[in-house]
């Protein structure tokens, strides 16, 4: 029976490795695979999934507006394929993720979204929220702090090298300007920058 899977982790685990890794073990086998990634992550090129170890595939694109259930179905009937890729999930809406459970409840393909869990602000992105109420099974892709514990949170650094508290939830690109922490370390690094925002007042 096919289901819907959350492969979800921080920045830098090896999303992009463990699900190039999977679509080729399926390839392996004679069968084939439908890539897709989202198409403002232009970071290898337009329609390209990569890994930072230096392999990469092509892939068809999402944009918010698509109708992934309608896209992937006709994609499908023009090539039957064994299981469905998705990187970069944290860009789905919560709609797109109704769509793919859509494509595995009626047309019985098993759809493999990976993607990060938290934006460097600890929130949820929506697609990642719709994906953890939704999936049939989640899976953590595992990273580590500097501190040798489970990172699960990460912080966005500026130009100074200073932890960030605010800015835009989606940042294509610059992947030196993130870090992955465990939540004690990303607590600390958002205190520290809490602490450079305050204003400072001269006394007498």
């Amino acid at each position: 029976m096919a289901k819907l899977y959350f492969h979800y982790s921080t920045m830098n685990a090896g999303k992009s490795t463990a699900l190039l890794q999977a679509s080729h073990n399926y390839r392996e086998r004679g069968m084939h695979t439908l890539l897709m990634t989202a198409q403002l992550d232009t970071r290898a090129g337009r329609g390209q999934i990569a890994s930072r170890i230096g392999i990469a595939e092509p892939a068809e694109t999402f944009a918010a507006g698509d109708d992934l259930f309608i896209r992937l179905k006709s994609l499908m009937e023009a090539e039957p394929c064994a299981c469905i890729f998705l990187d970069e999930a944290q860009f789905l809406t919560e709609s797109q993720v109704w769509q793919l459970a859509r494509v595995v409840d009626d047309l019985d393909v098993p759809v493999m979204c990976y993607g990060l869990r938290v934006d460097f602000r600890g929130k949820l992105f929506p697609g990642s929220a719709a994906l953890l109420a939704l999936a049939d099974e989640m899976r953590e892709v595992r990273t580590i702090c500097h501190c040798g514990r489970k990172a699960t949170m990460v912080v966005r650094r500026g130009p100074d090298g200073r932890p960030l508290r605010d800015g835009e939830q989606v940042q294509i690109g610059g992947n030196a300007t993130y870090v992955s922490l465990c939540r004690r370390h990303w607590r600390e690094a958002m205190d520290t920058a809490a602490a450079h925002d305050e204003p400072s007042f001269p006394i007498g």
